[in-house]
């Protein structure tokens, strides 16, 4: 098989990474529609990324975010995001590069997007993401590595979703997400 010298790998990456960036560009100027409301999973370590200590030590690799209820001063801008949550009634500003996002999941809808490690070309430099459909194969974990959202709960708390399910809940009911994988525009 021929090299890859153009990177189709990299450039799906980013383009996926601009629908994120496209989403959370409407949730800042408008709010978020109707049931909607957002998983986002990203590497605390990763370049960029500006998060307290404290939740450095909770997290030490990675955390999800949940953009439901209670969260404010969205700003979206070409490489990144900030916002502020509440974590266990502390609030917190955090600054997430688009490139340390590792998932990226809309229950209501049921649609979800993973991301390799920064361009990874190859299945073996591949990570994947404990959210629902996103998990990786041979991997029987359910849950969510970390939740963190509005109201300061960690995986498994109420992120006051209007059904009253919990995050955990709300995630494995129903069909599984429609996954935008890399591998499937990949020949095998």
């Amino acid at each position: 098989m021929a090299e890859d010298q153009i990177r189709y790998d990299v450039l799906t990456q980013e383009a996926l990474r601009g629908v994120v960036q496209t989403v959370l560009h409407k949730i800042a100027k408008t709010g978020l529609p109707g049931d909607h409301h957002l998983y986002v999973a990203f590497e605390t370590r990763a370049p960029g990324v500006a998060i307290s200590e404290r939740l450095k030590d909770q997290y030490p690799e990675e955390m999800t975010i949940v953009l439901q209820h209670q969260f404010w001063d969205l700003e979206v801008s070409d490489d990144r995001f900030e916002v502020k949550l509440s974590f266990n009634n502390i609030p917190e500003r955090l600054v997430v590069p688009f490139l340390a996002i590792k998932a990226f999941y809309d229950p209501s809808v049921q649609f979800g997007l993973q991301f390799g490690n920064h361009g990874a070309a190859n299945d073996e430099d591949r990570e994947t993401t404990d959210l629902p459909g996103l998990s990786s194969e041979g991997d029987d974990s359910a849950g969510v590595p970390a939740v963190a959202d509005g109201t300061g709960g960690q995986s498994g708390v109420d992120v006051g979703s209007a059904s009253g399910m919990s995050a955990e809940n709300d995630m494995n009911d129903g069909p599984v997400a429609d996954v935008v994988e890399l591998d499937a525009f990949r020949k095998k």
